[in-house]
């Protein structure tokens, strides 16, 4: 979604009921699945933290395998430092791992769920931009 898309979404023409009547049992059906604050503002830090190019570029070739800094920054164009950088935020929302071998920090994901998240995204985006809603 474009910025002007966005705004028109956020403006006078937004769509919205005409008629201002709570169906009560749509309500209380849907009740249990509303999830409590806490964890959606949890869930929006994370989201905060992908909302990033540089670090969903990191993401990226993390889902195929473990790698370097030094390999990150030669991928991504980025110097070292913005990589270690990055990795350290990724890292503060348990996104990424790591482990060191001899002088080297390897990094690679979390677990399959951020894996799974990846992917999923970047599918849904594949398929929207293939139907022309891109």
């Amino acid at each position: 979604m474009n910025k002007q898309d966005f705004d028109k979404l956020q403006g006078p023409d937004a769509p919205k009921c005409d008629t201002h009547l709570v169906h009560l049992d749509n309500v209380r059906s849907c009740q249990p699945q509303i999830i409590p604050t806490a964890k959606a503002q949890q869930m929006a830090e994370v989201f905060g933290v992908l909302a990033d190019t540089n670090r969903l570029r990191l993401l990226s070739v993390l889902v195929s395998q473990e790698l370097c800094v030094c390999d990150l920054a030669a991928l991504t164009k980025m110097t070292e430092s913005a990589v270690s950088h990055q990795l350290r935020l990724l890292k503060a929302m348990r996104l990424v791992s790591y482990r060191r071998e001899g002088r080297n920090v390897y990094y690679s994901l979390a677990d399959s769920h951020i894996i799974n998240l990846y992917r999923s995204l970047a599918e849904h985006l594949d398929e929207s931009i293939g139907n022309g809603i891109g």
